[in-house]
């Protein structure tokens, strides 16, 4: 059956997280915290906050539904004795703080951009991706201008479901108007991309990133790309062959 939509994941797959530090972004989420009028102890409230990531990571990773940052740090807070919620303005601007270095960080890999062009002016064209902050994601794409390429653009946070949940995959197949068998996921995860969207019916393309390499696909159980690719430069060629 003629490929008739292309689907691509987005961190990792085009574009990569460059010159990031996890301990610098953490710092700015404890100083928002304090300026946001929260007087409470940096350490006591990392504390609180791991134990809220943790307790989601299981949801999140178990039952595939997305929690956002939000969540882990205004259940931190409430623990601290402190009242907030996740729709609480403080919190977000916490979370936009903690996240404005890993924006800044995200850089298009190579031939990204060219390749996008040619798939978007050839298929439909989608985008999912796993992110617990979807403005993240929606100002990565405008500020690295990828955003005219996709006729849909969907993030865990906002669906609430997350790869490889057939859900998310199913969304955006229906948005499209394309059945899986006439579509092509591109990403680099062996089990939520790959796997996740074999298991949705699609076809896969694997790309190794600085996430995931061969390696990791091979030791994936039941992952089976339909093609693997160096670098984004050969997608065009691959997908050729598949329609």
């Amino acid at each position: 059956m003629p490929v008739k939509a292309v689907i691509f994941d987005f961190i990792g797959t085009l574009v990569s997280v460059v010159g990031y530090s996890y301990e610098d972004s953490v710092r700015k989420l404890c100083e928002s915290v304090a300026d946001a009028g929260f007087d409470v102890d940096s350490a006591r409230f990392l504390e609180a906050y791991r134990k809220a990531h943790l307790k989601y990571r299981e949801v999140r990773y178990g039952k595939l539904v997305e929690v956002t940052n939000a969540v882990w740090i205004s259940e931190a807070l409430n623990e601290l004795g402190y009242k907030s919620t996740p729709e609480d303005d403080r919190v977000k601007q916490a979370v936009n703080a903690f996240f404005r270095d890993y924006l800044a960080s995200l850089k298009t890999r190579k031939c990204a951009k060219k390749t996008l062009k040619w798939v978007s002016a050839h298929y439909k064209t989608g985008l999912i991706s796993n992110f617990t902050y979807a403005p993240v994601i929606y100002a990565a794409l405008r500020k690295l201008q990828l955003s005219r390429f996709f006729s849909v653009i969907l993030v865990s946070h906002a669906v609430g479901w997350r790869k490889p949940h057939p859900k998310i995959f199913r969304k955006a197949l229906n948005t499209l108007k394309v059945k899986a068998e006439e579509s092509v996921f591109v990403g680099d995860s062996p089990k939520e991309d790959i796997k996740g969207a074999k298991n949705a019916g699609m076809k896969t393309i694997f790309i190794p990133s600085q996430f995931y390499t061969m390696e990791n696909l091979n030791e994936t159980p039941n992952a089976h790309a339909d093609y693997c690719i160096k670098n984004l430069c050969q997608l065009p060629t691959v997908i050729a062959k598949l329609g």
